[in-house]
């Protein structure tokens, strides 16, 4: 059996990627693959991830610069989702400009940015 062949992927043939920093642990972001940009994913060391928006493979860092470099890729206990270990070029994860697309945290019933902009 293809190892693609183990993953359980959804209704429109996609699995959610989380991108984790390696050394620090920090999710960074979360994002879609399909078959063919996991296989990518693998093939070039580097994260592709499937755009639902554009409907088209999506190479982290194509546009901005910010590349993640994957060291390991990992499927959950369920084979319905990715883990990547990646290092983040230049620290900047999210298109806002910040480290990590979580910076909005809950504090007393509103989000909060908790984490600047950094390029």
């Amino acid at each position: 059996m293809n190892w693609l062949d183990e993953i359980k992927w959804n209704g429109e043939g996609l699995i959610p990627a989380v991108a984790q920093e390696a050394g620090t642990g920090k999710v960074l972001m979360v994002a879609w693959m399909n078959r063919d940009a996991l296989a990518l994913t693998r093939a070039e060391g580097r994260a592709v991830y499937w755009s639902r928006s554009r409907q088209k493979i999506w190479r982290k860092g194509e546009e901005s610069g910010h590349i993640q470099t994957v060291r390991e890729i990992r499927l959950d206990c369920d084979n319905d989702v990715i883990l990547l270990t990646v290092e983040q070029k230049d620290g900047i994860a999210c298109h806002t400009g910040r480290h990590s697309c979580f910076f909005k945290r809950l504090d007393d019933g509103k989000w909060i940015e908790v984490e600047p902009v950094i390029g």
